[in-house]
């Protein structure tokens, strides 16, 4: 544990952040291609961090105008309203995505991005959907790719922690104590929580 991190800070870092973090150096893109990060909720306010850090040119996909200035603040150069413009169109205007990470809770909006992939670009699926539509000719015709990923190991918690405190790569927290534990979780639950939930213990 980084003695630069608070136990609160480091938290959300074990779940969410690794499995972002993880993805984005997993996802075969090097810095300065584009990568874009579909949903600026629990995983996706991570992602645009650790995208942004480790160099690529970050773009943030969400819906609504009104999402815009979170997702420059949390390092994202490009900002696409996918309300009010056809992500994939947009993607492929920078030259397409060498890798999306896909955190909504949206299939329809996970197959609305997918068209935004360069050759050989990969759709990492962090986001629980119960389906979602993909296009075998779209893949076929440039080596393309989706594929799902999970959290990581225990080494990778550890990169994950290090590089968090080295770079600044923060969770946006609220925090309850233990007693409050059911309040907590029906707060998460709702999805009005901004943007993790963490328990307090002894404070």
């Amino acid at each position: 544990m980084p003695d630069e991190l608070s136990p609160v800070e480091a938290a959300p870092l074990m779940c969410a952040g690794l499995t972002t973090f993880n993805a984005l150096r997993n996802s075969g893109a090097r810095p300065g291609e584009v990568v874009a990060v579909l949903g600026l909720g629990g995983l996706g306010h991570l992602g645009v961090q650790y995208a942004a850090k480790m160099g690529f040119h970050t773009v943030g996909i969400a819906r609504g105008k009104d999402k815009e200035p979170l997702a420059r603040k949390l390092g994202a150069s490009v900002y696409i309203d996918s309300q009010a413009q056809d992500p994939a169109a947009e993607l492929q205007k920078l030259g397409g995505a060498a890798a999306i990470l896909a955190t909504a809770t949206s299939g329809e909006a996970m197959s609305a991005v997918q068209g935004g992939l360069a050759v050989n670009g990969t759709l990492l699926v962090i986001g629980a959907v119960p389906s979602m539509q993909v296009s075998p000719l779209f893949l076929l015709s440039g080596c393309r790719s989706v594929k799902g990923w999970y959290s990581g190991t225990s080494i990778d918690s550890q990169d994950t922690l290090a590089f968090s405190a080295r770079t600044g790569v923060r969770s946006m927290n609220e925090t309850f104590p233990l007693e409050r534990a059911a309040e907590a979780y029906d707060r998460m639950m709702s999805g009005k929580a901004r943007f993790r939930v963490v328990l307090t213990i002894g404070q």
